[in-house]
């Protein structure tokens, strides 16, 4: 364990709990997770928080008292708040999956199961990786660490608490579902700045920009992106009508990715999202703002505990 061990000496490890993420799965598996952290003689101290902004309060006052291992204990969503604490300091981070998607854990090859993972962590080494910035509208930046888009799945985003405590793929498909009855299509234009690829134009059901391979719980719409390549990708999905997007359903559930003839995608470090109306554009499930939107990788931003490769 190294640099872990002789860090989490120095000061206990804090975990900053999302009691609600995956439907209440934190509240099931701390007992298990507090007493295999016990085991392996490894110090941390359990924080609740009730929202993002206590997360990223309470995450920098342990920054600045010296803490320097930080996990986050929930989602994507929970651990993009603690990125956004962190960066740019000296801390050590983790993620402890008990959200509904974990893709960000799962692009790190952290094992799907929360007690399988904190034993991962435990044992892991720090990694390096990239984070994505986004620039909305109304001049708001805010770092996520997954996949955000606009369209479809940015409505869903906001029907995704309803659903809260559907498991893992079907949460997110039933959200979008129900997006769908009163979703209409964008028209998006992408620029790539500083990229010799050209801008791309066209009606979509949604547009995203991931980090991560797969978002919305496993959904591979980026399957050579990786968290530590220096590069976004951008996906453009098109146009379906109601009928082609329950007829997909199955195969989302089963193999969880799309037909190649519905999917342009794009790597660059760069782009920029436009729309021919408004809307809102999210990063980890988080509504962060209006389009239009830039965001732009940035290259080994902070560290995480990753399993040892083999």
């Amino acid at each position: 364990m190294g640099d872990l061990t002789f860090a989490s000496r120095e000061a206990p490890a804090v975990v900053f709990v999302n009691p609600s993420a995956g439907g209440n799965r934190a509240r099931t598996y701390l007992p298990r997770i507090s007493a295999l952290f016990s085991l392996r003689r490894f110090p941390v101290e359990f924080i609740f928080t009730s929202s993002v902004e206590e997360l990223e309060s309470r995450a920098r006052a342990a920054i600045a008292e010296g803490r320097r291992v930080l996990l986050a204990m929930g989602g994507d969503g929970t651990l993009q708040g603690l990125v956004n604490a962190a960066c740019g300091s000296d801390a050590l981070l983790g993620i402890l999956p008990t959200g509904g998607g974990n893709d960000f854990a799962v692009a790190l090859g952290l094992p799907r199961n929360p007690l399988e993972a904190a034993e991962a962590v435990v044992a892991g080494r720090p990694r390096s990786v990239d984070l994505l910035r986004a620039r909305t509208a109304d001049g708001r930046e805010r770092l996520y660490v997954g996949g955000g888009g606009v369209g479809l799945d940015a409505e869903a985003a906001r029907h995704a608490v309803a659903y809260r405590r559907v498991p893992g793929r079907l949460r997110y498909v039933a959200a979008a579902l129900r997006a769908l009855r009163e979703f209409t299509p964008l028209q998006v234009r992408a620029e790539f700045p500083g990229s010799e690829s050209p801008a791309i134009e066209a009606n979509v059901l949604l547009a995203a920009v991931l980090n991560t391979p797969t978002y919305g719980a496993g959904i591979r719409l980026a399957p050579e992106a990786q968290v530590d390549d220096g590069a976004l990708t951008t996906i453009l999905v098109k146009d379906l009508s109601a009928l082609q997007v329950l007829a997909l359903v199955p195969r989302l559930m089963s193999r969880g990715d799309l037909p190649e003839s519905h999917v342009k995608r794009v790597s660059a470090k760069r782009v920029r999202l436009m729309a021919d109306r408004p809307c809102l554009f999210h990063g980890d499930g988080e509504i962060l703002g209006p389009a239009p939107i830039e965001i732009e990788v940035i290259p080994r931003a902070v560290r995480v505990l990753a399993p040892n490769p083999r």
